[in-house]
Parts: C-alpha cells; structure tokens; sequence
C-alpha cells in the first residue's frame, strides 16, 4: 500500500474531442439552437415532429444549417434518442490588422493576439473589407468557434472609448 504513494499522477490538459460536443434528448432541441448533423455543428432553422407511430416513437425532422459551410442539413431522429450539441463559443476580438495572405490579426480584451482566423467569403467578408480598408475604422470581429474550427461571423465599427 505504501507504493502507491510513490506514484504521482499527471494529467496532461489535452483537448479532449468529447468535450466538444453533449448530448441533449432530441425533443428538448429547439429553433435556432445549435445541433451536430453528419459531425457538422450546425445551427437548426427548422423542426417539425411527427406524431407517435404505431412503433411508438414521435418522430423529430430537423433541417439545418452548418455554421461554418452555410450548407443545408437535414435528420430524422426519434424524440426520445440523444443527439450531440455542439459547444459554441462566441466571442468579440479587436481587429489589428488583414494580412496579404487574407488572415485577420486579432486582440482579445486581455490583450492576447490571435492570427488563425481567415477572412470570411461573402458579406462579412466584404463587410471587414469596407470598415477596416475603405473606411479606416476601428473594427471588431466577432468569431464563432466550435469542434476545433473558428469563423468569423460578424464585423461592427468598434465603439469609441470614453
């Protein structure tokens, strides 16, 4: 017995893919949550459930949007069975600067540069463009992040400080 007191235990701090996602019961999801189709994160914008069959289950249809792709989505899934829900996180950065190869630099509120983060195609991409090049204001982005992938969703002129 007094061996194991010898041995210490390290555990590494690893980014375990389990924690990316948790379960919810199919019938507690609702519009504009978030839901994993096909190991996508998506963002649901349509349920319909059918009703009891004579197998007795409901029946939940949802059609979704993935939230890094823009790609439809849809699942069929009984009311009563789990389905991983993605964990999102939304967060709002400093934009520094758009370097040549079109990443954004960013800074967080504690001051923590950031530099992965691609300029999006289409509007907010558009949107980066106008307020940070043509405008020359101070813009924040704000990035999505989930199942180990970031997007930026959102770009707004920052507001002045007092």
């Amino acid at each position: 017995m007094a061996d194991d007191a010898q041995h210490e235990h390290t555990f590494e701090s690893a980014d375990a893919g389990a924690s990316t996602t948790y379960p919810m019961q199919c019938s507690a999801l609702r519009k504009n949550g978030f839901v994993v189709i096909k190991s996508r994160p998506c963002k649901i914008v349509e349920m319909s459930t059918s009703k009891t069959g004579k197998h007795g289950h409901a029946k939940v249809h949802l059609v979704a949007i993935d939230i890094f792709t823009g790609k439809k989505l849809e699942d069929l899934c009984p009311s009563t069975h789990n389905m991983d829900v993605p964990n999102v996180q939304r967060k709002e950065y400093q934009l520094l600067d758009v370097t040549d190869d079109n990443f954004l630099s960013l800074m967080s509120d504690d001051g923590t540069t950031k530099d992965d983060v691609k300029v999006p195609d289409g509007e907010v991409g558009d949107k980066i463009e106008k307020l940070f090049r043509t405008e020359e204001k101070d813009t924040n982005v704000i990035v999505l992040t989930s199942m180990g992938e970031e997007v930026a969703i959102e770009a707004k002129e920052a507001p002045k400080a007092a």
